[in-house]
């Protein structure tokens, strides 16, 4: 089965094509990666699942959000963080990042959601790994913000690096190699888990301040790169 013309991936890549000049190299690979998802029966996942949820947005984004696995509504609809915490999220990065959600990359570690929204367990995550190294690999990211704890294992795991729980590294900048990608991750909780527990709000705000900063840095430190050619490491001491 291949994507049809009105799977929202399609949709929406064609859109970015459009508007924000994406090349159709980038889109292709990207489409060809969400046919696989859509189609994989690798884990037992599929066999309760309405849609897949390949991720969506800028194939050129500098940033990309990955969370740990769609809930209920992103299963409905076959899109990444629809529902509430998704709604919290947009809001965030236009908010704290000053950018248009589709100017970024959305995806989740695992692409089909788990029973009544369970943990994704460990099989799962190695079944499903492979579609998300693919994608970060394709789009390039300079920063990935890791959104919960199985998202930030993963991919700090990824860099060789071990963490205790999410509270030890959210907000906290770690740079290393994903797949021959020289990038950024910035953990932080899950959008969901401010809706559980507003104090941590303000604490999501501070983290999105501090990828803004980092963001600035980068984008900053490119800009002397070009003039100069000095090391990004001058605006990370």
């Amino acid at each position: 089965m291949r994507i049809a013309l009105s799977h929202p991936i399609l949709i929406i890549s064609r859109i970015i094509i459009r508007e924000m000049g994406t090349g159709m190299e980038k889109i292709k690979d990207l489409e060809r990666i969400a046919n696989q998802i859509l189609n994989c029966k690798k884990c037992e996942l599929w066999k309760n699942r309405k849609n897949a949820v390949p991720g969506e947005g800028n194939p050129d984004a500098e940033i990309m959000f990955i969370g740990e696995a769609p809930g209920y509504n992103e299963d409905v609809q076959g899109r990444p963080f629809v529902g509430a915490a998704g709604k919290l999220l947009t809001t965030l990065i236009r908010d704290k990042l000053g950018l248009d959600r589709k100017e970024v990359f959305i995806t989740n570690v695992v692409k089909c959601r788990p029973p009544n929204n369970r943990d994704p367990k460990p099989e799962e995550i190695n079944a499903c790994s492979q579609y998300l190294d693919e994608q970060i690999r394709i789009i390039r990211p300079k920063i990935i913000v890791a959104l919960g704890r199985h998202s930030t294992l993963y991919l700090l795991g990824k860099m060789g690096i071990k963490v205790g729980g999410i509270s030890h590294v959210r907000g906290k900048m770690f740079r290393g190699v994903i797949n021959d990608v020289n990038l950024i991750i910035i953990p932080t909780y899950h959008p969901a888990a401010a809706l559980y527990n507003p104090k941590l709000r303000s604490v999501l705000e501070q983290d999105f301040e501090f990828v803004r900063k980092v963001f600035e840095n980068i984008k900053k430190g490119a800009e002397i790169l070009e003039r100069k050619q000095i090391s990004l490491d001058a605006f990370f001491t």
